[in-house]
């Protein structure tokens, strides 16, 4: 989708699955607000060239958290243009020490690359995006270092993945412990004090029903504290369709052993569903099949859910 203005040279750059939303300062020194996925860097790059933005100019990059589908660019733009790179003061630290299980790449099978981190961030703290300002929030839940944005001016939230219009993001519980989900609700909990006209969240178009959006994602959170094994539900058919856009599609025969090296598979299936690895897949994939999220096109897997 083209870049929309949402404030004076500031723009929100609408993705999908693999790469999460990111936003573009425009002027002689750009900053940046999240960057994407690795491998569609070159999609990233387009996009922000179409501002008249040159990356190799870039001043700040700001991170909202580090996963490899907001960070996938930083390191990139940063070898091109030495700018800082701020982060909160826990992904900082995740980055710092070169904790690639903290941050989800190992764990998820994931490509991302590390950089170098000059700012830490914290609860509080104020941001100048140009003459934008916005407050720093702590959010914790989905990633323990998440972040959102707020400017109070406008009324803009940038909610990352926090918070999403219908869905919410994944919960790994198996990484961010036993506390994410009420950590989570926290999280809600402090979104729900903010005057907010719009959200501009991590996946997905901006919205305006915040309090709708926040009351579905504490009732998907109650349904997942009642029901453990809607978690893992939730989980393994959100990172098999995940797995399938990094991998731009699978070779049907292989994909369920392939599945069964990776770390997060086999352990969330021991986990939440005792172990049953191919009947959980068979019954994931089916329901993938029959609702056309998953083809299988030359014997290959392939999603119709948009990158």
């Amino acid at each position: 989708m083209a870049p929309v203005e949402i404030m004076e040279d500031l723009f929100f750059i609408q993705r999908g699955y693999l790469n999460g939303n990111h936003f573009v300062y425009r002027s002689e020194r750009p900053i940046l607000i999240d960057t994407g996925y690795i491998s569609d860097f070159q999609t990233t790059e387009e996009l922000i060239k179409r501002l008249a933005v040159d990356i190799t100019n870039t001043k700040l990059i700001v991170s909202t958290h580090c996963h490899c589908d907001h960070i996938g660019g930083n390191k990139i733009v940063q070898d091109r243009s030495s700018c800082d790179i701020a982060i909160h003061k826990i992904g900082k630290y995740f980055v710092d020490s070169r904790d690639d299980w903290s941050t989800w790449w190992k764990y998820y099978d994931q490509d991302a690359s590390f950089f170098n981190c000059s700012i830490g961030l914290g609860d509080g703290d104020m941001i100048s995006v140009g003459p934008h300002e916005f407050e720093v929030i702590y959010t914790p839940g989905h990633a323990t270092d998440g972040i959102v944005l707020y400017n109070r001016k406008e009324r803009t939230l940038i909610s990352s993945d926090t918070l999403w219009e219908n869905d919410m993001a994944v919960m790994t519980i198996r990484v961010e412990g036993s506390r994410a989900c009420f950590s989570l609700m926290e999280s809600l909990g402090k979104l729900e004090k903010l005057d907010v006209k719009v959200v501009y969240p991590g996946h997905g178009k901006s919205f305006t029903d915040v309090a709708g959006a926040i009351e579905r994602a504490r009732r998907r959170l109650e349904g997942f504290l009642g029901n453990k094994e809607k978690i893992g539900n939730d989980l393994l058919k959100k990172i098999i369709i995940y797995t399938l856009l990094m991998k731009k599609g699978a070779d049907e025969s292989s994909f369920f052993d392939h599945l069964m090296t990776t770390h997060w598979f086999r352990e969330n299936v021991d986990f939440y569903f005792e172990g049953n690895y191919r009947s959980k897949y068979d019954e994931i994939m089916n329901g993938f099949y029959r609702r056309g999220i998953v083809k299988i096109k030359c014997d290959k897997l392939l999603t119709s859910v948009r990158p």
